[in-house]
């Protein structure tokens, strides 16, 4: 029975370490493709932070590894939601910057088309 006590202690050491081993796994290698997106970015902020809290909880009820697992998904699909959201706003930022940059430039082109009708109106 004392043995029992010891190993359970160390299996959940190493559950917590497996699992954190493969959320870091996850994490970098979707970080090899390139530049993350906004919605990726919280996707993974969100699994980390929902892992160690998960993790926390989960030791303290004696489920460390169980806890991690839990906490770490809810995480991921808590960051990308709130991932998703800001890539929306970003996305209409930009668009709306793009459309500023077109009336700018059809502004200057009505402004340079005046100043030449003025100057032919002066010959």
């Amino acid at each position: 029975m004392k043995n029992m006590k010891l190993s359970s202690p160390t299996l959940h050491r190493r559950t917590s370490l497996f699992l954190f081993g493969v959320i870091v796994a996850v994490v970098v290698s979707g970080c090899s493709g390139g530049s993350l997106t906004t919605r990726e970015k919280g996707a993974g902020i969100g699994a980390v932070g929902g892992a160690g809290a998960g993790a926390l909880i989960g030791n303290a009820v004696g489920h460390t590894g169980a806890g991690a697992a839990i906490g770490g998904v809810l995480g991921l699909g808590a960051g990308a939601l709130v991932g998703d959201q800001l890539q929306g706003h970003e996305n209409t930022n930009q668009q709306q910057q793009q459309q500023i940059q077109r009336n700018q430039a059809e502004v200057e082109r009505q402004r340079l088309e005046l100043q030449r009708m003025k100057q032919q109106r002066e010959y």
